[in-house]
């Protein structure tokens, strides 16, 4: 299986439905990394079409927190992607993922697991361009290394 995460959009973290709580000292631990280095380094996975996250609840969290405009999203499928439970003896299925995403609860840190055949692009943005974006559409995006 052989997907196409080849780059990234700019989006508004507000239209995006997270599926997961977050674990808050992780929150708090992953901000301040993220924002001492003062860039954002990886894409938030989601489902394209329906907008809820696969991966990335923590950082959609610190995107809100720290009041993003727009963040770097990858936009893929269940064609693509497969998904699994985290805890073993349970199981989770991509449309118990929908079900819960229409629903507007969320299920417990850490219950979904979705893998990915290759890497996420590569991506490196100052955290001010998250925060006050350019008007101008422009082609930020980036391909995977080979």
């Amino acid at each position: 299986m052989k997907t196409s995460i080849v780059q990234y959009q700019l989006l508004d973290p507000r239209k995006l439905i997270p599926t997961e709580e977050i674990d808050s000292d992780r929150v708090v631990e992953l901000e301040q990394e993220i924002v001492q280095s003062g860039r954002w380094t990886r894409p938030i996975t989601v489902h394209r079409g329906d907008w809820f996250v696969m991966d990335g609840h923590h950082r959609l969290t610190i995107a809100q927190r720290l009041d993003f405009k727009v963040l770097p999203v990858v936009l893929l499928d269940y064609g693509t992607v497969r998904v699994e439970a985290w805890r073993q003896g349970e199981t989770i299925t991509p449309d118990m993922i929908f079900e819960m995403a229409r629903s507007g609860r969320k299920f417990p840190c850490k219950t979904t697991r979705h893998i990915f055949d290759g890497p996420p692009p590569a991506c490196d943005i100052p955290l001010g361009e998250l925060r006050h974006p350019d008007p101008a559409p422009s082609a930020k995006h980036s391909t995977a290394p080979s």
